[in-house]
């Protein structure tokens, strides 16, 4: 009888494991492949701590199970293998552990980065590949991507073979401007960064901001950097790398070990990071070291240790759902009764989606939620403890009250859209270009902001960004504002009624097809902004614009055919009568790039002339020459430091036989001393 429980249980603690190792997999797979969150990180450690607990316990190891194995990203493109493994790191929740396995060296703690390990090979000072983790053995070939990589140098001093190891990430700020504007539902930015490096347009995967920060020197600066993990950072730092954030600590002293890390998690729930971390990572200072441990699963003993965070639940009772509107989608949101959560009171969290809905059991008024703050920021809904009542998915629009639908995307991922073409909502992009540097430039009003100003009402047209200044008492009374925050939109806005350029106001319309450049070209002809707002939309033809030179019929057509719109032509009234705008400065004509048309792609060098791609272009302009939207015949120089990429910029110019020049070659043909930029 004895034998048979026995038997039963662990036949039952076998079936668990299974389902364990099924389902950790799974969710695993499409967290790392960018398709979507189907379980929370807290549900993910919880579950893996289980596994952990039960292989221990009852000896059996499934061959896939997720504690022996690496996670892979399976990003579409061509294998390779690494030169150098790339394992993970075991991980703990207890400062003990960590006291433990220092065992009194000297150890560096720096951030346990949420992102895609990219790994960086450079031959003769240039990048000759970039490659992600995969299984850590082999993983995919991403080089062609290279130019869309922030902070990713194309190009080194250091001349011998270097592999560098760092991880791609996008942050919180980017993040939130991306969803504010993009058809796409990504969960957190670590999904949005996987996504990213699986598509195939290098100006696309540039839009995500996605930036490179090395955490490992794997091989190639000597001895002395091998040796030491803390001065092999400092190397890769001299080299221009934008390497993590690190501090040596002295094990020997576990009081001043545990105050180190209680600095660090404090600079994540004080918002100090401005990248999503889900942990921090601990390393030997002696390389040496940490070498000569064994490999035991899927990560070397002494390779590292993953520290991370255990996560504080609080139990609370759902008060509503609002329905948040951005650009592609209409977002649950979950409304709480007030809870306290790594010092600070929680009341909201958004519920990303339809889908995330339905996998969670979201209910009705008065359901029970299990609440975190995901890696310590992010209040996230984690657990549905008790349903109430039912799910309902509104049937008309929040902002325009027209009738929604439901969306599945390519992933399965169910979302909430508006049938409106013309919702506000839906057109919030041509909001954040009216309010962009390019635009208006009207400080303070980033994508969630704009967002939330149109679900409140307090605007529905980009005129009404200029009449936020009198609602000062409504936007100091929304929940998150306060009188601070409404003092500064005020005075961000009457900062916004001088001193503004005549282009920035048809680049900030966004009128088809028309850019900077083309904003320019118009105003070359007719410097005053009211005299070609109103013959724009006077004009019988296209003769008028056309005969500008660099002004097809395509965006005179456009043009004129946005300013024949009343409902446009009174948006330019108003706000030519609430702007004051400068003289047009007409391009300057004589320089040393007169009569020569550039383009640029790729990084810069950090220690160059041109600090950003825009000072490069406002130079070249201010030196008579021009400047493309693009690669054409009209095009006579690319710039590019990595002249031997794959980018398609560079392939369309050798296509053409268009030189491609790098930016030192630039600055000796065509500086001139008595200009600077920045």
């Amino acid at each position: 009888m004895k034998d048979n429980l026995i038997s039963a249980a662990g036949s039952s603690a076998e079936i668990r494991i299974r389902q364990l190792v099924s389902s950790l997999n799974a969710a695993a797979d499409s967290y790392y492949n960018g398709r979507g969150e189907v379980m929370s990180d807290y549900e993910w450690d919880k579950g893996f701590d289980e596994l952990k607990r039960l292989e221990q316990e009852t000896g059996f190891v499934l061959p896939d199970s997720p504690t022996r194995n690496v996670s892979a990203d399976n990003t579409a493109g061509q294998k390779e293998a690494h030169e150098f493994d790339a394992l993970s790191l075991a991980k703990t929740k207890s400062v003990a552990d960590v006291a433990e396995w220092a065992e009194g060296k000297p150890v560096w703690i720096s951030w346990k980065l949420d992102g895609l390990t990219l790994v960086a090979t450079y031959d003769g000072g240039r990048l000759v590949k970039i490659v992600t983790r995969g299984d850590g053995h082999v993983g995919t070939n991403i080089t062609r991507l290279a130019p869309a990589i922030g902070r990713l140098p194309l190009q080194i001093s250091h001349k011998g073979h270097l592999v560098v190891r760092g991880e791609a990430i996008i942050s919180y700020h980017d993040f939130n401007e991306f969803l504010a504007q993009s058809q796409e539902p990504y969960a957190n930015p670590r999904n949005l960064a996987s996504g990213s490096l699986s598509l195939k347009d290098v100006e696309e995967v540039k839009n995500r901001k996605i930036v490179w920060r090395p955490f490992a020197l794997v091989s190639g600066l000597g001895d002395a950097e091998s040796a030491s993990w803390g001065k092999g950072m400092d190397a890769l730092d001299s080299l221009g790398f934008y390497t993590v954030e690190r501090e040596l600590v002295e094990v020997s002293d576990f009081s001043h070990l545990n105050a180190v890390i209680e600095s660090w998690t404090r600079k994540v729930t004080e918002c100090k990071c401005p990248y999503p971390v889900d942990g921090l990572v601990i390393a030997y200072e002696d390389s040496v070291y940490a070498r000569s441990g064994s490999v035991t699963g899927h990560h070397a003993v002494r390779g590292g240790l993953a520290f991370k965070w255990a996560d504080v639940t609080a139990r609370t009772e759902l008060e509503r759902i609002d329905w948040s509107c951005a650009v592609g989608s209409i977002c649950p949101v979950a409304v709480f009764r007030p809870v306290e959560l790594e010092g600070t009171t929680v009341r909201r969290a958004s519920l990303v989606n339809i889908s995330e809905c339905e996998r969670l059991g979201i209910g009705g008024k008065g359901t029970l939620l299990d609440v975190i703050k995901s890696n310590k920021i992010i209040p996230k809904v984690v657990a549905v403890a008790a349903k109430n009542g039912d799910f309902e998915i509104p049937v008309s629009c929040p902002v325009c009250t027209a009738p929604t639908r439901i969306e599945i995307a390519e992933s399965g991922t169910k979302k909430l859209v508006c049938s409106n073409p013309d919702c506000a909502a839906r057109t919030l992009r041509k909001f954040m270009r009216f309010v962009s540097k390019e635009g208006m430039d009207i400080d303070g009003l980033a994508g969630e902001t704009i967002a939330r100003f149109l679900r409140e009402g307090l605007i529905k047209s980009v005129a009404d960004i200029y009449r936020l200044d009198s609602r000062r008492d409504e936007i100091a009374a929304l929940e998150g504002f306060g009188a601070k925050s409404a003092d500064k939109i005020a005075a961000a806005i009457a900062d916004a009624r001088s001193n503004r350029k005549p282009e920035q106001l048809v680049v900030a319309l966004s009128i088809p097809m028309c850019g900077t450049e083309s904003a320019r070209l118009l105003l070359s002809a007719f410097p005053d902004p009211k005299t070609l707002f109103a013959v724009a939309a006077t004009a019988e033809n296209t003769d008028v614009f056309t005969s500008i030179h660099g002004i097809g019929p395509q965006v005179a057509k456009c043009f004129i055919d946005w300013c024949h719109d009343p409902g446009n032509r009174e948006t330019v009234a108003f706000l030519l009568d609430e702007v004051s705008f400068d003289p047009f400065k007409a391009a300057v004509t004589t320089g040393t790039c007169q009569g020569k048309t550039f383009l640029a792609t790729g990084s810069l060098k950090e220690d160059g002339k041109f600090k950003t791609r825009k000072a490069l272009k406002d130079y070249v302009l201010s030196q008579g020459g021009k400047w493309a939207a693009s690669v054409s015949k009209s095009v006579d120089f690319l710039v590019n430091n990595d002249i031997s990429s794959n980018s398609s910029k560079n392939k369309a110019a050798k296509e053409l036989g268009i030189p491609i020049i790098t930016e030192d070659e630039f600055v000796a043909a065509y500086w001139h001393d008595g200009n600077t930029t920045t």
